[in-house]
C-alpha cells in the first residue's frame, strides 16, 4: 500500500513519530504541498493523507490508484467528498482527538485576557511596581468569572467540555444548538435563541461547524446585540465570523474584546482587518495542537488506514 502525506508538518514537526502509519505501507511524507504539486506527488498513492491541502473533484479524477483519502483532522471540507464517493473512495476523518485541549485553550485565552499576567510581568520588568507607593497595582480592571454567563454556540463534545470548565469556575452556562437535546445538568442552564444568547452572555464561545448557513453568521447585527463588556471567543472556524464587522465593533469599543484562534484565511493575511484591532487577541490556530492531542490524532489516522486495509473502514464521512 502506497501512502502519501501531503502536508504532514503540523501533525509532526519533529516530536510525533510517523511509526504507527509507517507500519501500514510505503510511506512518503511531504511537509507541505502546493496545488501544482498534488498530482505528481500522489500519482501512485493508494492512500492520501491531507489536513489543509484541497483535493477537488478534478484532482481526485487524476489520481488513478487512489483508494482512500484520510483527513488528518475533524473537518473535511478540503475534500470533494461527493466526487470521492462517486469513485467509491472512502474519505475518513478523526472525530475525537482534541476535545480537552480546545476547551483548555478557551480558558487559557479568557483568563489571560482578564488578568493579563504577561503585561503585568513586563510592567514589573519596566520598573512600574518598584515605583509604586502602594503594595499593589493593576493595569486594567480585573473581574471574577464566578456569577458571569458563558454562552456556547454549539454543544457537541468540545462545547460540553468547555461547559464543564465554565461550571467549575462558577459561570452560568447557556447554549444554542441546531438540536436542543441533552441539556446540561448545571444550575441556571438554559437553551436560548442565538439572539438571546448573544445579548445575555458575558463570554460567547463558538463551537459549531462551518456550513453554508453558519458562514459569516457572527455579523454586525448579531454583534450589535452583545453587551459592551462581552467577549467573543472562537476556536472553531474563522469563517463563522464576518471579520470586517467584528473589527469595526472592536475598534469602536462596542464590545469588550475577541479571543480568536482561527481566522477565515490561514495563515492570516496582512489585509485581515483583525490585525491590530482593539482588544483582539489572536493565536495561530493552536488550540488543537498539544502533543497529547497530536499523538491521539496520529494513532486514529493509523487505525482508519488499517481498518480500510482490512475491509472494514471506520470514521467514513461520505
Amino acid at each position: 500500500m502506497n501512502i502519501v502525506v501531503l502536508d504532514g508538518y503540523t501533525l509532526n514537526p519533529g516530536d510525533n513519530s510517523w511509526e504507527p502509519i509507517e507500519k501500514l505501507g510505503n510511506l512518503s511524507i511531504y511537509d507541505r504541498t502546493e496545488p501544482a504539486d498534488i498530482i505528481s506527488r500522489a500519482m501512485n498513492a493508494d492512500v492520501v493523507l491531507t489536513n489543509k491541502v484541497e483535493l477537488s473533484g478534478d484532482v481526485i479524477a487524476k489520481l488513478p490508484h487512489l483508494k482512500m483519502i484520510a483527513v488528518t483532522a475533524t473537518g473535511y471540507n478540503v475534500v470533494d467528498v461527493e466526487a470521492a464517493r462517486k469513485r467509491g473512495i472512502p474519505v475518513t476523518n478523526v472525530p475525537v482527538y482534541s476535545t480537552d485541549a480546545v476547551a483548555q485553550h478557551v480558558f487559557a485565552g479568557l483568563l489571560s485576557f482578564i488578568h493579563k499576567p504577561s503585561e503585568h510581568h513586563q510592567a514589573i520588568q519596566n520598573g512600574d511596581w518598584q515605583a509604586q507607593e502602594n503594595f499593589s497595582f493593576w493595569l486594567s480592571p480585573l473581574v471574577e468569572l464566578s456569577g458571569k454567563t458563558m454562552g456556547l454556540v454549539g454543544l457537541g463534545r468540545i462545547g460540553r467540555a468547555t461547559a464543564k470548565i465554565a461550571n467549575a469556575f462558577g459561570l452560568r452556562v447557556v447554549a444554542s444548538s441546531r438540536r436542543n437535546i441533552n441539556p446540561l445538568p448545571y444550575e441556571g442552564f438554559e437553551w436560548l435563541s442565538i439572539e438571546d444568547l448573544f445579548s445575555q452572555s458575558d463570554y460567547i464561545s463558538l463551537h459549531c461547524p462551518q456550513t453554508p448557513e453558519t458562514t459569516g453568521f457572527v455579523n454586525s447585527e448579531l454583534i450589535g446585540k452583545m453587551q459592551s463588556t462581552a467577549v467573543l471567543i472562537n476556536t472553531a472556524r474563522g469563517g463563522l465570523v464576518n471579520e470586517q464587522d467584528l473589527a469595526k465593533a472592536l475598534n469602536a469599543g462596542e464590545i469588550g474584546g475577541a479571543l480568536l484562534d482561527v481566522v477565515s484565511k490561514e495563515p492570516i493575511e496582512e489585509s485581515n482587518p483583525l490585525l491590530g484591532a482593539k482588544n483582539c487577541v489572536l493565536t495561530p490556530h493552536i488550540a488543537w495542537s498539544p502533543i497529547e492531542s497530536r499523538r491521539r490524532l496520529m494513532e486514529t489516522v493509523a487505525a482508519n488506514i488499517q481498518a480500510f486495509g482490512e475491509g472494514n473502514p471506520i470514521h467514513v464521512v461520505n
